[in-house]
């Protein structure tokens, strides 16, 4: 009699590709995790990353019970029952909400998970009186803001369509790494002769996918989509019936353009013209040209710009509503279920603190002070911008609670850790912000040891606050409510619990060329000011990039798996600018912190930038943000990581 069992699955990590996935297990045991050929976008492709996660659910680092800190702020952690963990955690949210008021408690929770039932730990928080929240963005916020000031809703085209693109435009998107399910569609173009182009900072993986690499200064990316749409209109070569028919504010787009000559924009972009004129000629020779924002270009102060232009561009260029067009950041994850189940009506409008200055948000909290910070599917000491002031502040707080895998930064400052489930520990339903599916999560392995979903630990807190009877449910009945709007496009509950659903979403958005604008149009950019964009510190010639890992999603892995210090890639003129020496040490120093690196050459990149990848814990050594500083861009109050200005100095050398 055989053992072994097959179940279909979504991956639920914080990854624009949510790929089905069929998960083998043997007698119990998780064995393999591949792609399901079953998913209609995925198609049995899924990134390493997804195969190694096995190595992650049965890691001997992974925390599989509750643990609570033995007394005093640096005690060591002790073993606890469930019982005592949720007892503990209940009795100090009653009392602190009887004293201070439920604000005086902070529910942090992150983007490693956003499944339909994570919709539900807001609500449970609400069901106490509504605590104090997060506002604004460590991601795709800031993109999101800007284009819904040019379309009025950002609605991304299904990336089926873009098998209808003649040219495709990876501005700052990095497929190979980051949106692996695209990988396949960017090669189908190339191989009938369509063309592709990476516009990054950073020679990344993905520009093995394209015939052009084009390289800006970080920030600058403005002035390369300005120098292109102005050598559009110069050749009159713009799309007279859009601009005319469904655009706002063009002639004065056009009279910002003006103020600048081609070569100037260029050189401000810190690009050759021969790469705007290459830019310009795809978009008025290739036909349809779909353009993918990346979440890299969201992280400056005055990201807005940017991402505005570039809007302009495919506008100028008669590439929006049409098949194979575009540009395409994001779509909606939570956009499928029921936003009631949020609980945010049940009370008065309730303090927020914003996720890009949370360490000083936190410190200046008063009236009442966060007295207790509970956090889910986040690492926000390591992943905030300036750690050591997130640090801090969740020092100050009374009681951390923590629901995570493992001991990382953010666990380091917790008094009760609660071990949480994998997704393939768990019952679900998946959206993307990637594609325009949603998936069922199947458990495809009982929880290793005593961990539990985060549902479950609600419901267990719920039944020690008496609220249990507005929030204790069966999984299913819960999911069917949830899902009310999936129901009403024609999916059902035991349909999607075998097979991916695609929600009722436009293949070509605006393509009847009306726009949810004031205008019913779409809006260009009327107010530009370069200045904004500032001069760079002298002191600090370098621009850090803390860009996504190939092996890794943000900080999701274990300490076994870091190396003893974090990679640089540097220019060889840059290094020996600092007088440093490849696979040498150096400190990467910014106004706020200062990390010890190991130096790598990359002749590929621009001599202006320092690269490295993000995630690294800094208990283990790296922890990047203890470079960035604290600060919400102009739009969408989203956090600016690549507006942070490093310089080299030497360190000790060390053994290799």
């Amino acid at each position: 009699m055989t053992t072994t069992q097959r179940i279909y699955t979504t991956c639920t990590r914080d990854c624009p590709n949510t790929c089905g996935l069929v998960a083998t297990v043997d007698a119990g045991r998780l064995v393999r995790l591949r792609g399901a050929r079953r998913h209609p976008l995925t198609r049995g492709r899924a990134c390493a990353k997804a195969a190694r996660y096995i190595e992650r659910v049965y890691s001997p680092q992974r925390v599989r019970h509750p643990m609570l800190r033995a007394p005093g702020k640096t005690g060591g952690w002790q073993r606890a029952t469930w019982s005592q963990v949720l007892d503990r955690v209940a009795e100090n949210m009653a009392q602190i909400i009887k004293a201070d008021g439920p604000e005086a408690i902070l529910y942090y929770q992150g983007y490693g998970e956003r499944t339909a039932l994570k919709l539900l730990n807001r609500y449970f928080f609400n069901l106490l009186g509504g605590v104090t929240t997060l506002s604004g963005s460590l991601c795709g916020g800031t993109g999101q803001a800007a284009q819904n000031l040019d379309l009025g809703n950002r609605i991304s085209h299904d990336p089926l369509d873009h098998y209808n693109s003649n040219a495709v435009i990876l501005w700052g998107r990095n497929p190979v790494s980051t949106n692996i399910g695209l990988v396949p569609i960017i090669r189908s173009v190339r191989r009938r002769g369509g063309t592709i182009i990476l516009v990054d900072p950073y020679r990344s993986r993905s520009a093995g996918l394209a015939d052009r690499h084009i390289a800006p200064a970080p920030g600058r990316d403005v002035f390369l989509a300005m120098a292109a749409a102005k050598l559009i209109l110069d050749q009159g070569a713009e799309c007279k019936r859009f601009l005319r028919q469904c655009s706002r504010g063009n002639d004065r787009y056009r009279d910002i353009l003006n103020r600048f000559d081609f070569d100037d924009l260029c050189r401000r972009a810190g690009v050759s013209p021969s790469d705007g004129h290459f830019l310009a000629e795809v978009l008025i020779n290739a036909g349809p040209t779909a353009t993918l924002l990346g979440w890299g270009l969201h992280r400056h102060i005055h990201a807005h710009y940017t991402i505005r232009a570039i809007d302009a561009l495919a506008a100028i260029s008669g590439n929006i509503g049409v098949a194979g067009g575009g540009v395409s950041q994001g779509f909606e994850e939570y956009g499928p279920y029921d936003a009631q189940f949020w609980g945010d009506h049940l009370n008065p409008k309730r303090r927020t603190l914003s996720m890009p200055v949370i360490g000083e948000e936190i410190l200046n909290a008063v009236n009442p002070a966060i007295r207790m910070i509970f956090t889910t599917a986040a690492n926000p000491v390591c992943m905030a911008p300036h750690s050591a002031k997130v640090a801090k502040a969740f020092e100050r707080a009374e009681m951390v609670v923590y629901s995570g895998h493992f001991i990382d930064d953010t666990a380091d400052q917790a008094q009760v850790f609660l071990p949480a489930t994998t997704f393939l520990e768990e019952e679900d339903i998946m959206a993307s912000y990637g594609h325009n599916y949603v998936g069922p999560v199947n458990p495809a392995i009982a929880p290793i040891g005593e961990c539990r979903s985060e549902f479950a630990m609600f419901c267990g807190l719920a039944r020690r606050l008496g609220i249990a009877d507005r929030f204790e449910r069966h999984v299913d009945e819960w999911l069917q409510d949830l899902c009310t709007p999936i129901w009403r496009q024609g999916g059902c509950l035991a349909d999607l619990k075998k097979r991916p659903f695609r929600l009722n979403a436009p293949m070509i958005p605006y393509a009847d060329g009306s726009f949810p604008t004031p205008s019913g149009k779409f809006e260009f950019m009327t107010a530009f000011d370069p200045a904004d964009l500032g001069a760079q510190d002298a002191d600090y010639p370098l621009t850090l990039l803390t860009i996504a890992p190939h092996r890794f999603i943000c900080s999701e892995r274990s300490m076994a798996e870091h190396d003893s210090l974090p990679t640089v890639l540097l220019h060889p003129s840059t290094t020996n600018r600092f007088g440093l020496a490849e696979h040498g040490t150096g400190y990467l120093v910014s106004p706020v912190g200062r990390v010890q690196v190991r130096i790598k050459n990359d002749p590929g990149m621009r001599p202006d930038c320092a690269v490295a990848e993000r995630g690294g814990w800094i208990k283990a050594g790296h922890g990047l943000n203890r470079l960035t500083s604290d600060r919400a861009s102009h739009v969408g109050e989203g956090a600016p990581y690549y507006d942070t200005w490093v310089t080299l100095t030497a360190a000790p050398s060390m053994p290799s």
